[in-house]
């Protein structure tokens, strides 16, 4: 469920917030094999369905940073910022793999807003997801974003 804010002030009153979780997205290996061609890292435990249902994962596995990369289409399930001039992904303070993704998974995302600051023009939000994987105990990705919301 999109939580929606408006302006610069409303992003500082995030601070603290929790932002609760999408929807479930499935990976698909035509996504696998997609995000193969568009990064040139074909590796068989991604693109080889056959090969890899013999291999460690006993079925083929989305890339780490095609997790990752989703963040940005589910961030926006989560929070959606009107009223500001733009919004830029300053970066990750920290990202890990703790599980696989199996090719038929279906992730979804949480996020809290750890903090915001100002900065010149606008705030700097840190913003702490996990990427879940429907009936793992363990995460699919980590990580510690930072967004520049500029007014």
């Amino acid at each position: 469920m999109s939580r929606t804010v408006n302006g610069i002030d409303e992003i500082r009153a995030l601070a603290g917030v929790d932002l609760g979780a999408t929807e479930w997205m499935e990976i698909t290996q035509d996504r696998v094999n997609t995000f193969a061609d568009a990064t040139d890292d074909h590796q068989w435990i991604h693109v080889d369905p056959a090969r890899a249902a013999g291999g460690p994962f006993k079925g083929p596995i989305a890339h780490g940073y095609l997790t990752l990369s989703l963040l940005i289409p589910l961030f926006g399930q989560l929070l959606e910022i009107e009223g500001i001039g733009m919004a830029v992904n300053y970066g990750l303070n920290k990202v890990r793999f703790p599980a696989p993704v199996p090719v038929g998974a279906k992730i979804r995302l949480t996020g809290r807003v750890a903090g915001v600051e100002d900065v010149k023009g606008g705030v700097q939000a840190t913003l702490d997801f996990t990427v879940e994987v429907e009936g793992s105990g363990k995460p699919a990705c980590v990580a510690q974003t930072v967004y520049r919301f500029l007014s």
